[in-house]
């Protein structure tokens, strides 16, 4: 089926249509993001439910997407992921800020544990040990750089600088010598 064409299909009495468009953004910590469809249509609403179920973990800005999508009454929702293709997107690092934290690495990569992070909240701390100041991590700065969460314990590998809340992470990768890495990679 080429790319304009829709296919109206009856389920359980809701309209399903075929389209394909393009990742307008998805945010792994809300659990949701949005298509825009070739054809003009509105926005197609993607939950991290449809992405798993399609063997996908996470959905990146640019990216093209051909999926079913359901006609519900408050919007369209994406119901099976049919393919996608990830060579046109943009990785979440080179993406603008959608807030105000902004930090200059000062420091070499460093491991360092996590102390706690509330997703909630949106924030969390880092530590290099008994002694030192803790790091202060924003939920932005998991986003930019692939993460979904971090728990207590795990460590990780941080360039930090100073910022408004003293020390903050910069930049964040995953330690390859740990198993508990939540990273969408």
């Amino acid at each position: 089926m080429s790319e304009g064409d829709l296919e109206r299909l009856e389920e359980g009495g809701l309209e399903v249509f075929e389209i394909a468009g393009t990742i307008k953004w998805f945010d792994v910590a809300k659990g949701y993001g949005f298509i825009v469809p070739d054809n003009g249509l509105q926005d197609v609403l993607l939950h991290v439910t449809c992405l798993r179920a399609g063997g996908y973990q996470t959905a990146y800005e640019g990216a093209r997407i051909h999926c079913q999508v359901l006609k519900r009454p408050k919007g369209m929702q994406a119901f099976r992921i049919l393919s996608m293709d990830e060579s046109t997107a943009i990785h979440p690092s080179l993406l603008p800020q959608r807030t105000h934290v902004q930090v200059t690495p000062e420091s070499d990569w460093e491991r360092v544990m996590v102390k706690w992070f509330n997703r909630v909240r949106g924030f969390g701390f880092l530590s290099k040990g008994e002694g030192t100041p803790d790091i202060f991590v924003h939920m932005e700065t998991l986003r930019r750089f692939g993460f979904t969460e971090l728990r207590p314990g795990q460590t990780v590998l941080v360039r930090w600088g100073m910022g408004s809340k003293g020390h903050m992470a910069a930049e964040l990768r995953p330690d390859g010598s740990s198993t508990g890495i939540a990273s969408s990679h």
